[in-house]
Parts: structure tokens; sequence; C-alpha cells
């Protein structure tokens, strides 16, 4: 076996350095512990960024994923496949929503809503230039070119020129602004309920409810981007349940493939038809395999004591961080959050973290957690007493 060392030189010398990676090569884990090529152990506040929703090799998940792969790992979408059928009822019938669009990524699935959008927008009105879609400033949507326009962050408009036309962008929370952008060019407005890569920062219940009035009001799609807050992040399946509305669209993807790579854009009413054959398409999209992994998390997510006990580790978690030295104060929402930090630099908090055996993670200058839905409290404790440590002697 390859020792840590020997792993990150032989895939820097093959891999293109589009990551600013950290002297990690992880090779197994179970729940949230996870273990590198040493046989040193960690903590896992991270879960790949929010996908690892059942943590490392959950048993159940690994068996339903292995029992597929035996069976059918591909088909293509010239066929039909009864573990994507299941997944895709479920699903739909967990969301309360009418149908939806299989893919790989979450800048796939936002590629899918926003071209939903544009093209009810032209069916209904025939209008080419009704094409704007308003998103927030802070906003991330993927790193496809239309993705990367759909973001509403200035520093990632750079060296891939010309950049997709057709986006507007207005401060999050900031109503006036919102209502002023809104004209005859609009179709949709996109936004993520708690901007994550923006700073783990909840929009507030009013700017929330303009969204739908003006969209009402203005027949705009309304399409909420949950691929980092959905699939029980928040402690709830979804995050707009906690601020009581339904989008026409929903992407989702990240924790809901519990660690392989699906996309999912949903859809309520008119907008689940407009899509049609030829119009959009996906390769590996309904992949058997993935959904397989992906229903046992839909299972998991399906019982309700699950989701309580999600929220519960939430509370103890966020309660956790905000005692702990030099943090100020804790934002976001269930477990998904974000810690601002007096007088010490959140990524040299990562960096000393990593030393001692936990992950974590940063958004803007915050630190930020995103650990498996499955963590336990004993975990939990533990991270946090590292972090104490740490910034203790900051």
């Amino acid at each position: 076996m390859n020792n840590s060392n020997e792993i990150i030189e032989q895939y820097n010398a093959a891999v293109i350095g589009s990551y600013g990676r950290l002297n990690l090569a992880l090779e197994s884990g179970s729940g949230a512990a996870g273990v590198d090529a040493d046989g040193k152990q960690y903590i896992d506040f991270g879960s790949g960024i929010g996908t690892n929703s059942l943590g490392y090799a959950d048993s159940a998940w690994a068996d339903a994923v292995s029992k597929q792969a035996h069976k059918v790992q591909h088909i293509s979408n010239y066929y039909y496949n009864s573990t994507a059928a299941q997944f895709a009822t479920k699903l739909t019938a967990m969301t309360e929503t009418d149908k939806l669009f299989f893919g790989n990524s979450g800048a796939e699935a936002n590629e899918c809503a926003i071209k939903i959008a544009r093209k009810r927008s032209f069916d209904k009105y025939g209008d080419r230039n009704r094409t704007t879609i308003i998103t927030l400033v802070n906003s991330f949507h993927g790193r496809t070119v239309t993705t990367l326009s759909a973001t509403g962050q200035e520093h990632f408009h750079n060296y891939f020129f010309p950049f997709t036309p057709g986006f507007k962008y207005v401060e999050a929370n900031n109503i006036p602004a919102l209502r002023e952008a809104i004209d005859d060019t609009v179709c949709a407005i996109m936004f993520e309920f708690i901007q994550g890569e923006g700073g783990v920062i909840p929009l507030e219940q009013d700017f929330v409810n303009e969204i739908f009035a003006l969209a009402k009001q203005h027949d705009l799609a309304t399409i909420s981007d949950e691929v980092q807050t959905g699939v029980g992040r928040t402690g709830k399946l979804l995050a707009a349940e906690h601020f009581g509305v339904k989008p026409d669209i929903v992407t989702l993807a990240k924790g809901l493939g519990g660690g392989l790579p699906i996309g999912v854009c949903l859809t309520r009413g008119e907008y689940a038809s407009v899509l049609t054959p030829g119009t959009h398409g996906s390769t590996f999209g309904g992949n058997p395999v993935v959904c397989a992994g992906g229903l046992t998390v839909l299972n998991r997510l399906s019982d309700e004591a699950f989701l309580q006990e999600v929220a519960a580790k939430a509370d103890y978690f966020r309660r956790s961080l905000a005692a702990l030295p030099r943090v100020k104060s804790v934002s976001g929402i269930g477990l998904m959050l974000g810690a601002e930090l007096d007088g010490v630099a959140a990524a040299d908090v990562l960096q000393a973290a990593l030393e001692k055996g936990l992950l974590v993670l940063t958004a803007k200058t915050k630190l930020r957690c995103l650990p498996p839905l499955t963590i336990t409290y004993e975990q939990i404790d533990a991270g946090m007493a590292i972090l104490k440590e740490i910034l203790e002697n900051a």
C-alpha cells in the first residue's frame, strides 16, 4: 500500500491542479470517522462538502449499491430501469413535486432549471427577450459557464469569456432592489435559502415572501437551489419547509446520492411538461447504481424520527460551536453552520484542525461545518474539543 505522500505525489503528477488541496489522502472510513493512507483517524465535520449524508461506507447504503452493481450498472436513457423509477417516484412524493430530471451534479441540475424557466417563458410568451433570471449576490450555482454566470460573485466572472448573458444580481434580503430588478425581460428568480459558499447566510422570511409575491404578480418561475441545503441538511427534507413555500423548480444534488454523483431538477405544475423529447439529456442521468444509493438515503430520510434526531443534533452542534472561544456568532440552519471568528483566520483553524485529526471547511471568512447527518454526539464533542484547544491557543 502506498503511503499518503506517495499517493499525493502520484496524483499531482497526473491530475490538473485546479484545486487547492490539503495534504490528506483518505482511504477508508465509517460514519463520521475517516482514515488516511497512514492509518491516522479523522473526525469529519465536512462530509465531502455535504455529500456523504450518511457518512462513510454506511452498511445499508453500501449493500444497496453493491447489489445493484451486480445486476446492471448502466442502461442509457433509451430504456427504463426499476431502480430509477422507484427513486423518482419516492423523491417526487416526498418533496410534493410532480416530475424530475436526472443529472449528475448540482451544476447540471441548475442548468436544467435555467433551461426549463427560459423555455417555459418562450413557449408561453413567444418573446426571445424574456429570458433574464434574477439571482442573488453571493450566490453559488455551479462551475459550468452558464451556472458561473448565474453565480452572483464577481470574482468567478473571469478567464472564461464570454459568459452566458441573461442574469441580474440582487443583494440578498434587499426587497427594494429585488422589486427594481424586475422588468419585461425577466422570466425567473433563482436563489438559495441559505447561501452556503457565500458565507452560510440564510435568507430572511420577508425577502422569501417577496420573491414569491413578485413571481406570482409577474408570472415568473421560482427556482430554489437546494443543492447544499436539501436532503435533510437543515433538519427537514427541504430548506423550503422552514420558509413555508413551494418553488416551481427545486434542484438537489450533493447528499442525495449518499456519496455518488447525482443531480435532480424537480418540477411542479406546468413546469413538469416544459421539456420534450430532444430538448435536454444526460448520458449518465438516472444511473441505476447511483439511484440505488439514493434510495437508501431517501428511505432513511422518510423516517421522521431520523429527521428529528438530525434537528436535535443540529441544535446541540450549534450550541457547542457558539460556546467555543473566539466564536463571535454562528449562522445557518440545521447541520449547515458557519462560525464567525474573532482574531483568527478560518483557513488557519482548518489547517490546525487537520493536523489534530478534524476535518472542517471554510466559507468566505467563516469556519463552515457540514457533518454527516449520522454523526454521533460523542463525535461532535470530540471535534469540538479539538476546535476549543486550537482557538484557546490561537
